[in-house]
């Protein structure tokens, strides 16, 4: 069953509560609430055109998209979601977000909305996303955009023991509790995000920090993380028979500029193209250089449904 909320639920202890945050949220005025199933989504929508899906990575939420979406709007209809579990969308009870669930999850959403999208726009664990909705035929973009796309397992040992260590962070929430309460120190978010490559905008860390200080988001995160299984990422590449870019940011210290090459020539119609400049949060730090390359991308100007 799917039904637009008038507001979201109350939030509970250590989840990003709107009636505090809504006000001063990128775009606010753009937001609304669904419950679709089990799923509270928070979705923001604005533009006219044909339809763009914004699929952020781990640890974000619809902010991410604050200086990219007016951008794109121009143009398409576009559509941002907070993935369950992140920012102020509440999952279904007992839903474990593994690759597959999250992907039949924003499917099942795009099916109560009603849209088809036009262009599907991942960035790094969100590409992941777009490239198994796509691959598994729960939706049919003309065109997918990977935005310095995480789309490789761990590499050697790293692989195993890196899900291993989310998992037994995630034991009893201690650890989310514990970088929760260290994210009130907004040096170290900010230290965080430089980490990832080029220095973030400030407005951009003042978002993360009023989400990363919430241990029920961090826990999410987490969880995404420990559940995270790319196998198969790959051979879904390979089964795509729509265009699909490659950006990679060239400062990227999350994902290495040089997998989007090679993984453009595992795609049917893969092309590689780098963000001379940019980190990780590219779409973060110059979202007018990451539109310019999708818009010159595109086959042809996006006509209206």
């Amino acid at each position: 069953m799917a039904r637009p909320l008038s507001s979201p639920p109350p939030a509970r202890p250590g989840q990003p509560d709107w009636a505090l945050l809504g006000e001063d949220w990128p775009h606010s005025d753009h937001s609304a609430f669904w419950q679709i199933g089990g799923t509270c989504w928070h979705v923001q929508r604005m533009g006219h055109g044909p339809p763009a899906l914004l699929l952020h990575g781990t640890g974000a939420a619809t902010h991410s998209w604050a200086g990219f979406m007016p951008l794109l709007a121009e143009q398409f209809d576009v559509i941002a979601v907070d993935l369950p579990g992140h920012g102020f969308s509440r999952p279904a009870p007992g839903f474990r977000p593994t690759l597959n669930n999250m992907a039949k999850a924003v499917g099942d959403l795009c099916d109560a909305l009603e849209v088809s999208p036009h262009l599907l726009v991942g960035h790094s664990a969100g590409a992941a996303i777009a490239i198994r909705l796509a691959a598994h035929g729960q939706i049919s973009p003309d065109n997918i955009v990977s935005l310095n796309g995480a789309l490789r397992p761990f590499p050697g040992l790293l692989r195993h023991l890196a899900p291993s260590m989310a998992k037994t962070l995630t034991f009893g929430g201690v650890a989310a509790n514990v970088f929760a309460s260290a994210a009130k120190d907004r040096g170290r978010v900010e230290r965080l995000l430089e980490q990832t490559g080029g220095a973030p905008d400030l407005h951009y860390v003042d978002n993360y920090q009023k989400l990363l200080v919430c241990s029920a988001h961090v826990s999410s995160t987490l969880s995404m993380m420990a559940n995270w299984d790319l196998d198969g990422i790959e051979r879904d590449l390979e089964s795509l028979d729509m265009p699909v870019l490659f950006l990679a940011g060239s400062e990227d210290q999350a994902i290495s500029p040089a997998e989007a090459p090679r993984l453009a020539g595992q795609t049917p119609q893969g092309e590689a193209r780098r963000l001379k400049g940019l980190g990780h949060l590219a779409h973060e730090q110059d979202p007018a250089a990451v539109m310019a390359e999708i818009i010159d991308f595109l086959p042809s100007p996006p006509a209206s449904p």
